[in-house]
């Protein structure tokens, strides 16, 4: 299993409630998922320990059949570097990097970087005409398709996606999801995007939905 999490809790100093209460999700190489949930459910949270950018109360997270909870700081961070990519809404561009070397720094850091395979991207995305812009100077939607096109650039075994499209307009935001789920249909990754739209997770293959820190159908 490409993602297995079992029994997670996950609750924060302070706060009245768990955020997340005994969760558990797997998903499988060429699976897409979409997490559901309102504002404040934990979506961000269950996607965060997905990642091993925070740790769990309780319960595990493995990935590809490795632990999150048996690696330090740095095997988790060489972990998401080898085999998962990361979708934020706010994007995080290097604002020093133009296009093209935005979209190249991931997979330099995996060390599988592959000039073709990030012109490719670039064209599948509109992008060629960009790559020597910065990111100030690309529209809101250019930039969301420069995110993808980093992620995608180092072949990730897993994508994780934070509401990809919650900047964008409706038809830029349709457009965009599009070509996220072509591409990582087409080169084998596992999906899971957290969205608070339904009309966009009933275009993934499954669903499941985030509610007072438990998940249901």
């Amino acid at each position: 299993m490409l993602l297995d999490i079992r029994n997670v809790a996950k609750t924060f100093a302070g706060a009245d409630a768990p955020v997340l209460s005994d969760v558990s999700l797997a998903l499988d190489r060429g699976q897409s998922l979409a997490l559901t949930g309102e504002s404040g459910s934990g979506k961000s949270t269950f996607l965060h320990l997905a990642a091993g950018l925070d740790t769990p109360d309780a319960g595990t997270v493995a990935i590809d059949g490795t632990v999150l909870g048996t690696l330090d700081d740095a095997g988790r961070a060489r972990l998401r570097r080898g085999t998962v990519g990361l979708v934020f809404q706010q994007f995080n561009l290097i604002p020093s990097l133009d296009a093209g070397a935005n979209i190249a720094f991931q997979a330099r850091l995996a060390g599988r970087h592959d000039a073709a395979w990030c012109a490719a991207l670039a064209d599948r995305l509109g992008l060629s005409p960009h790559l020597r812009k910065y990111p100030e100077e690309l529209s809101g939607g250019q930039q969301q398709r420069v995110a993808i096109a980093r992620t995608l650039a180092a072949r990730p075994a897993l994508v994780l996606a934070d509401e990809p499209t919650g900047n964008l307009d409706e038809a830029t935001g349709d457009a965009v999801l599009t070509l996220l789920l072509e591409l990582v249909a087409e080169t084998g990754a596992g999906l899971l995007l957290v969205t608070h739209s339904t009309r966009l997770a009933d275009r993934l293959e499954m669903r499941r939905h985030l509610s007072a820190g438990r998940l249901s159908q």
